[in-house]
């Protein structure tokens, strides 16, 4: 696993995790990898008609994360750089297993297990999670439009997703320890209190991880 500290931070749509990573790339000058979304082509046919468009919409986010990561590898971590991340590729799988049909899920996760066989994993993750109510309503006030029609039974079913992902990830990767917040307790944005509370278990975390080198 790389020794340079590279956090992630993940949850469902619309709990705040692009919010997170810039306070903590700020606090920690941290360089801040952000996931496409809204740039992608496919996402709001994939709203509208999931069925319709989930592998375009899939397959346009693996090749794009990819990217990114071979970016943060070759130019920041390689160099020595730490970085925060708002997402984690293996999110992907996450998505792909709720919305593509078999035989298309198929063929996805072959390619995706090729692309990320060698991908930079992060030594701190960080799990955030709300209600449903704060979900939707966190998603209505930031307004993206290629959102606004995402079914409150999707996003559901979403979070139940991330659930299972986040208790596999954490069995599986007995080295990367995983820091849960409860983003209906702790409101970072409103409350610097909160947010302090956050940063002292990502900085309790990094030492930990310094120390263990």
């Amino acid at each position: 696993m790389n020794h340079v500290p590279f956090l992630a931070v993940e949850g469902p749509i619309g709990v705040g995790k692009t919010s997170l990573a810039r306070k903590i790339a700020s606090h920690f000058d941290l360089h801040l990898l952000k996931e496409i979304v809204e740039e992608n082509p496919f996402l709001s046919k994939f709203y509208d008609d999931i069925d319709a468009w989930s592998f375009q919409t899939e397959m346009f986010f693996l090749c794009n994360r990819y990217k990114q990561l071979e970016d943060i590898q070759r130019l920041y971590l390689s160099a020595n750089k730490p970085v925060v991340a708002d997402y984690h590729i293996t999110k992907n799988m996450i998505f792909a297993k709720r919305t593509l049909a078999e035989e298309q899920f198929d063929k996805y996760e072959q390619i995706y297990h090729i692309l990320t066989a060698d991908m930079p994993k992060p030594n701190v993750m960080i799990y955030l999670d709300a209600s449903l109510d704060t979900l939707l309503a966190r998603i209505t006030q930031r307004g993206r439009a290629v959102e606004q029609n995402i079914q409150a039974s999707y996003l559901q079913q979403l979070k139940q997703d991330y659930e299972i992902f986040m208790d596999t990830f954490e069995k599986e990767n007995p080295d990367i320890p995983v820091i849960r917040i409860d983003g209906d307790q702790l409101d970072f944005i409103k409350y610097q209190t909160d947010l302090e509370k956050i940063i002292q278990k990502i900085e309790h975390q990094l030492i930990k991880g310094a120390r263990n080198r």
